[in-house]
């Protein structure tokens, strides 16, 4: 679990990570670089959750043995499923990277959602429904391996 205090915002105790994959960890279906290393890293102090439609096939073969669950959504109601999942593991305990329009919901459901304005873009929506927007995922994953830089970003 991490535990990060955020002077005038709140504190956060975060057990899980919920990932979007392409257009997050993922660029055309293929994993980018530096980010294997950053989720085992973080597997030590979270339990990671990937969650997507798959668009490219690749997921099962690009995560290989990283330490995280896998979660194949169904193409209609791709928000809710998202939502659902988090909701299923206490959204109090939890963060959220995102970066499509199906996204949105899972991030503002979250302790702490952070969008990702990557390669691929970001929907508006979803940028609005995030607490930080990040211009890579490797900042994005690195400000909770260095939490005072969330510190800075976040307070009050």
């Amino acid at each position: 679990m991490l535990h990060i205090d955020v002077p005038g915002w709140k504190t956060l105790r975060l057990a899980h990570l919920f990932l979007d994959y392409n257009g997050t960890l993922a660029l055309d279906g293929r994993l980018l670089p530096g980010v294997a290393q950053r989720l085992e890293e973080l597997s030590r102090h979270l339990d990671i959750h990937v969650l997507t439609a798959d668009t490219f096939g690749s997921v099962r073969e690009a995560l290989g043995t990283l330490p995280c669950d896998l979660l194949i959504i169904p193409s209609q109601n791709q928000a809710q499923a998202k939502a659902d999942h988090l909701r299923a593991f206490d959204p109090t305990l939890s963060a959220a990277m995102g970066n499509g329009r199906n996204d949105a919901l899972m991030l503002r459901e979250a302790a702490l959602g952070i969008a990702l304005l990557q390669e691929e873009g970001a929907a508006a929506h979803t940028l609005a429904a995030a607490d930080v927007v990040c211009s890579s995922i490797l900042d994005a994953l690195d400000l909770l391996r260095h939490p005072l830089r969330l510190a800075a970003t976040l307070r009050g």
